[in-house]
């Protein structure tokens, strides 16, 4: 039965940025569809857990600064050393630094490219070669956005990391699905989020960015459920290096 291959009963899957906000939502749907989850954050994962415990899930937390790039290796040793193999891996943490681009120091654009980019590459990396090891293939989704494809304002560094990362899947979808890997994105939209916060603060902004979505309202977490269960299940086995939008519409208009 087709509803079948889109279970991820015996699955593990790890989500980083789990604590909250599109990494939160991901880590549940993923768990509902029957997958362990291992949550990646910098901060405690408590109210993710409590989330997925609560519908019979497991959830594993790991704690990592997605900064320093070292810890590519030590989140998957964990995974492995909590349950046995990967199966899974959703790159979805980043940071947005808001700066008119004539201003943005050095600092912060490395910072913005560095966990944004530089661990999305790495982390993918770490996981492609366990998923070779186990010799079964492998699911990666990579989160990008809206600014894959448009400019943005005042975002230069995000908007550059998130254009790499939908390259970054396709270059690695070129070279890893004859092993069995299935590398792709979701670009979403605009999201009621922490990272959207001052966006939806600013009354005239958000009424412009409203007026725009086809579908008439912000995103939330929930509306990730689909496609990252869809990308990470058996049912995308011959989807490679492509990038959906959960936009509400935004790039249709």
């Amino acid at each position: 039965m087709i509803l079948d291959d889109f279970s991820l009963k015996g699955k593990v899957a790890v989500v980083t940025g789990a604590n909250t906000g599109l990494g939160q939502g991901m880590c549940v749907a993923l768990a509902q569809a029957g997958a362990k989850v291992a949550g990646v954050a910098r901060r405690s994962c408590a109210e993710t857990s409590e989330l997925i415990k609560k519908d019979g899930g497991e959830f594993f937390e790991v704690i990592a600064d997605l900064s320093d790039t070292s810890n590519a290796p030590v989140i998957l040793e964990k995974v492995v050393e909590k349950f046995g193999r990967a199966d899974i891996l959703v790159n979805n943490a980043g940071i947005i630094l808001r700066e008119d681009a004539i201003n943005v120091t050095e600092e912060d654009w490395n910072k913005v490219i560095n966990i944004n980019l530089n661990m999305v590459f790495l982390l993918s990396q770490t996981f492609a070669k366990q998923f070779v090891k186990q010799g079964d293939g492998g699911k990666i989704v990579n989160v990008a956005s809206m600014t894959s494809y448009q400019g943005g304002i005042r975002i230069p560094a995000y908007t550059s990391s998130k254009s790499a990362v939908l390259g970054l899947t396709r270059a690695l979808a070129n070279e890893w699905a004859s092993k069995g890997i299935n590398v792709n994105a979701i670009a979403p939209g605009y999201m009621a989020t922490n990272n959207t916060t001052q966006l939806r603060d600013d009354e005239k902004r958000s009424g412009e960015i409203l007026e725009r979505i086809p579908a008439g309202r912000w995103g939330t977490p929930k509306d990730m459920a689909g496609a990252v269960v869809f990308l990470c299940s058996k049912a995308a086995e011959y989807v490679n290096g492509f990038t959906i939008a959960v936009d509400g519409g935004w790039l249709a208009r």
